[in-house]
């Protein structure tokens, strides 16, 4: 099979196209024939050799997927043939994404609804699980809550919006571009500020008709903690999902709203709070209230390119590659 590898830590051009031997099922575990592979950041980073946790070289990029079951392992009775699945998390995997096909243990293989594209499955792994978590595990967001997603045009902070509008929630958002506001407000949010203003945070309030957000969803806290700690309601929360460096913060600002700050990495989540987070997620699909967003497919000959436009600033949705 055809699968992209990486044989030294560096830029996107390290990512070849190789012909490796097709990957056997092991005991309990699936093989998965793959229609689309999602590319999360965190890929780009591992490729790069800037994470904490790095793979033997060589290895093949990807944690999430989707397609079709072509065999399975011993012991495995929850998946058979033909099944079509989206794959999520890489944790003991032998095999990543971007490739024709992947093996991984039956419990990282979802049911994909047949109303979901592949490119849409291939969406869902770290960015919707990422949301439901700091949405609902963490946030605690409740019906009736007013949420701000700091960063909502990316393929996280669109799912959070998708996934707090069907819970009943008031969600307004931030983007850099036009382009990106119209998308989230296409996704449901009530009002979208753009974050390159100084004062966006007071105008969003203002226009929120609030004194401060019960839930922020914040995916550049190195930007914008201190202020959010200032556009927080008292008693709210405050979800770190991304940070690129360091912020000095006033504490004077979260003591006076009794405010709490959660970071969140999904690998910390445990084995039950996983299947939670996929069960709310395969019923929230089935339902039509989140549909993943998909910014660009590619070809797997093209996974340079496709890295380096995770990247860029004021990516709507996700880029996939398609085998």
């Amino acid at each position: 099979m055809r699968a992209v590898r990486v044989r030294a830590f560096g830029g996107p051009e390290v990512l070849r196209l190789e012909e490796v031997p097709d990957p056997v099922p092991g005991s309990g575990e699936v093989l998965v024939q793959v229609h689309a592979a999602g590319i999360n950041p965190v890929d780009t980073y591992i490729r790069a050799g800037a994470y904490g946790e790095l793979p033997d070289l060589p290895y093949v990029p990807g944690s999430d997927a989707a397609g079709v079951v072509e065999a399975v392992g011993a012991g495995v009775e929850s998946h058979r043939p033909g099944d079509r699945v989206y794959v999520a998390g890489w944790g003991g995997r032998r095999t990543g994404g971007h490739a024709e096909r992947l093996t991984c243990f039956a419990d990282q293989a979802w049911p994909l609804p047949a109303k979901c594209s592949f490119s849409e499955g291939a969406a869902i792994g770290i960015p919707c699980a990422t949301a439901y978590r700091a949405l609902v595990q963490l946030g605690e967001a409740v019906a009736g809550d007013t949420l701000l997603v700091h960063g909502a045009a990316g393929s996280v902070g669109s799912a959070a919006v998708q996934l707090a509008v069907s819970r009943g929630l008031r969600v307004f958002g931030t983007a850099s571009s036009a382009e990106g506001r119209e998308f989230v407000r296409s996704q449901g949010a009530q009002g979208v500020f753009d974050h390159s203003a100084p004062d966006h945070l007071d105008i969003a309030m203002e226009a929120a008709g609030i004194d401060g957000f019960d839930l922020i969803l914040e995916m550049a806290a190195h930007r914008n903690l201190n202020d959010d700690l200032q556009a927080v309601a008292p008693g709210g929360r405050i979800v770190v999902i991304g940070s690129r460096g360091r912020i000095e913060i006033d504490p004077r600002h979260a003591m006076m709203r009794d405010a709490t700050v959660r970071g969140l990495a999904l690998a910390n989540a445990s084995g039950d709070e996983m299947a939670e987070i996929h069960r709310a997620l395969g019923a929230a699909l089935a339902e039509g209230s989140l549909h993943p967003a998909v910014s660009a497919e590619l070809p797997l000959e093209r996974a340079a390119e496709a890295h380096a436009l995770v990247v860029e600033t004021g990516r709507n949705g996700k880029v996939v590659l398609i085998p």
